[in-house]
Parts: structure tokens; sequence; C-alpha cells
């Protein structure tokens, strides 16, 4: 009866597993290219940063860092 039991807690955690792979990569998970809002960092619970492109011409590079959209292009 117990190894009946513990095969389906792993059954159970591997399906919970599957689910949440899915639904990171429908809120864009890391390393799918997708551009947010800063409100939309923010709220996945990342931070905003802005880097110079140190190519001479004055543009900045914005990315968000951490949560659930990690490594996008802000907006």
């Amino acid at each position: 009866m117990r190894k009946s039991s513990c095969t389906m807690i792993a059954a159970v955690a591997l399906w919970l597993l599957c689910a949440a792979g899915a639904g990171a990569a429908e809120l864009g998970a890391p390393g799918l290219l997708r551009q947010v809002t800063a409100t939309e960092c923010i709220e996945g619970g990342g931070v905003i940063i802005i880097s110079a492109d140190g190519d001479g011409t004055g543009s900045f590079t914005t990315l968000c860092r951490g949560g659930i959209h990690d490594g996008q292009t802000v907006t």
C-alpha cells in the first residue's frame, strides 16, 4: 500500500511541475523575446535595469531582471 501512495504523490508532483512550466511559458518565461511595459515588469516581481549601449550615440537598453519577465525588453 505504501508503494502505491508514493507513486501517486510522484505523479501529482510531476503534473504540477509540468503545469507550472506551461503557465510560465504563457506569461513570458525567460528566453522568450517579448517586450513588456514597466508596470508588467514590476508587477511580475522584477526590477528595471537601464544600461548605456556604449557606442557613443547616447542610446540605452532597458531590461526587466527577475520575476516572471526576466530578460525581456521594457518599453
